[in-house]
């Protein structure tokens, strides 16, 4: 994703503006549709997380008219993030009850390269923001909309796509608050690999999610054999947009703190996103070192589910090209969960140097471990069969 930021009057940065791009090379967005959006909202929430992006300011997101109806879920609480409304929209009776319904909610509202001929105008007693694009409108016509717009009270103006020195020039003497462009700082382009969860389980998941009574043990099932999902739904849980201040030691944990509701609004935004994928044998890997992490654990009277999840997040980060540490640090975990990725410490950091040296072949280490190798071939073994038997229903679903 691109993101570029927006300046007070004083040249310091008060927020970011989250742009799509479709390669780490892209300069522009190719796409401002619901396709678009989805990704950022899911890569910025789940996949990189909001402090690691803005820190603590604000962030704007542009919103397709499918997300601002009720079309499409807007996932995540008020707070940190501003929804922005594309000049594309047109603000219908639909879009008016919208956007009244999310401000009514708690979130904030800008509106992008306002018109005063648009029908934008008719969303201003909603908006906080007003961004008024600087390159393509000429001086008078700039003159005249801020003029117009002063006479609404509360608003912030934005001079976005400020180009060149005498366009900020310009945008100081017109009073803007807030300014955004080329000439102050690009978008930078912010990659990192992502996991797509497949999309049987997706619909599986969202079948599970839609029934009047819902089977959370059905649930945490569907979302622990896949790894993505997994990885998803406990950065969610950390996102400073979520609510979320306890701290989760499985997967089933992240579930029950989220909701039922919050994750089906994941899930149905991730059915619209497409990241790129793994390969089925690094899916496998993931999966099996999850289930041995957790038969170990069990054999060490642990919770299985807690060994489960340092294995699947230990796979997650080598997916990812991340160290174990980092990943940790980004994610909601309980201390004995955590001290195990992040410093390889407690009885579940033993339970994971005993997987890695098995998967090594590392026979000083293993002579050292607290289970018998015997027993761990057999439950490498059994972890096999487990994630072969899993993707192989995968597979013959698609």
């Amino acid at each position: 994703m691109g993101r570029q930021p927006v300046y007070d009057r004083h040249g310091d940065v008060v927020g970011y503006e989250l742009l799509f791009r479709s390669g780490p090379d892209a300069a522009t967005a190719t796409s401002r549709n619901a396709f678009a959006t989805s990704q950022v909202i899911v890569a910025a929430f789940t996949e990189f997380g909001l402090d690691q992006l803005v820190g603590d300011r604000p962030c704007f997101v542009n919103l397709t008219r499918e997300f601002l109806v009720g079309d499409l879920p807007v996932p995540f609480d008020p707070g940190r993030t501003v929804l922005e409304v594309l000049e594309t929209v047109t603000a219908d009776d639909e879009v008016c009850a919208g956007v009244r319904a999310l401000t009514d909610r708690g979130y904030t509202v800008a509106l992008d390269d306002f018109r005063p001929t648009g029908t934008a105008s008719r969303l201003l007693p909603m908006a906080t923001y007003v961004k008024l694009d600087m390159l393509d409108n000429d001086t008078e016509t700039l003159t005249a909309t801020v003029e117009t717009l002063r006479e609404q009270p509360g608003l912030t103006l934005v001079a976005e796509r400020v180009e060149t020195e005498e366009r900020l020039a310009l945008a100081f003497e017109l009073g803007f608050e807030l300014f955004q462009g080329h000439v102050l700082g690009r978008a930078h382009v912010i990659s990192g690999r992502g996991l797509t969860p497949s999309a049987v389980r997706r619909l599986d998941l969202m079948t599970a999610l839609t029934g009047t009574e819902v089977d959370v043990r059905k649930v945490v099932s569907l979302v622990t054999t896949d790894p993505a999902l997994s990885f998803r739904l406990l950065r969610a849980t950390n996102s400073a947009a979520s609510g979320v201040r306890q701290k989760v030691g499985s997967i089933r944990d992240a579930v029950m703190l989220l909701g039922v509701q919050r994750v089906r609004e994941w899930v149905a935004l991730m059915v619209v996103s497409d990241v790129s994928e793994a390969t089925e044998d690094e899916i496998a890997a993931v999966l099996i070192r999850a289930r041995l992490c957790q038969t170990v654990a069990e054999h060490l009277g642990l919770p299985p589910e807690s060994g489960f999840t340092v294995g699947l997040l230990s796979g997650v980060a080598d997916l990812i090209g991340q160290p174990a540490a980092d990943v940790a640090h980004h994610l909601p975990l309980t201390p004995d969960v955590a001290a195990a990725l992040i410093r390889g410490e407690g009885r579940l950091g033993e339970v994971l140097a005993t997987v890695h040296s098995y998967e090594r072949v590392d026979l000083g280490a293993l002579g050292q471990a607290p289970v018998d190798s015997g027993e761990l071939a057999q439950a490498y073994l059994a972890a096999l069969g487990w994630s072969t038997r899993t993707l192989d229903l995968l597979g013959d679903r698609t």
